[in-house]
């Protein structure tokens, strides 16, 4: 395993995950109700950095790997699931609409991984779509774990309507990948 900054950062990614549940199971005495959701967060934004920190420290200094090229999207997707369930743990978000994106998440990583053994991966390669899914859901997920309104703007339901954005675009990137993928899926992909 090879072990540079960009992997570092991306092992912090990791760590923050119980950081970030832990804020809502300290007791009250240390940190007060806002205090609370503005700490998990900030907790999620800089995760958020760090996962474009690694990416653009790894392609200049050149220090790119496939352990790190592996390790990347799973933190992404850990730290988005850890998130999304503590989300409805607080009664903030659907749990079907965590369901949605996380089983998304997994379906869509494991067609991947067996894209690439059979040297398909290029089918699968990242769309539009999952790019603007992304950034709906990297915003609504910061936006709902703050939950207060900030100058007066209704920060929950701003977050509500983005995630719902981010889940519908969800399942429109799955139909996407998915149809790249059929022929591989199908007896035709014998022929590949």
């Amino acid at each position: 395993m090879p072990f540079n900054i960009p992997i570092l950062l991306t092992w912090l990614r990791i760590v923050m995950i119980p950081l970030m549940i832990a804020i809502y199971y300290v007791p009250d005495s240390w940190i007060d109700g806002i205090g609370r959701d503005f700490a998990a967060m900030l907790v999620f934004v800089v995760a958020g950095a760090t996962d474009w920190l690694d990416g653009y420290l790894a392609r200049r200094w050149n220090e790119t790997s496939s352990f790190g090229a592996f390790l990347d999207p799973v933190a992404d997707k850990l730290v988005v699931a850890a998130a999304l369930i503590m989300l409805v743990q607080l009664g903030r978000l659907d749990a079907i609409v965590a369901a949605i994106i996380i089983g998304r998440e997994i379906t869509i990583s494991a067609l991947r991984e067996w894209m690439a053994q059979i040297g398909a991966h290029k089918s699968v390669a990242v769309s539009m779509i999952g790019k603007i899914k992304t950034v709906a859901q990297m915003t609504s997920i910061p936006l709902l774990l703050y939950h207060a309104p900030i100058s007066g703007f209704d920060v929950q339901r701003i977050g509500t309507w983005l995630i719902y954005v981010a889940a519908v675009l969800t399942l429109w990137s799955m139909g996407y990948y998915m149809r790249m993928a059929w022929p591989y899926l199908t007896d035709q992909g014998k022929k590949h």
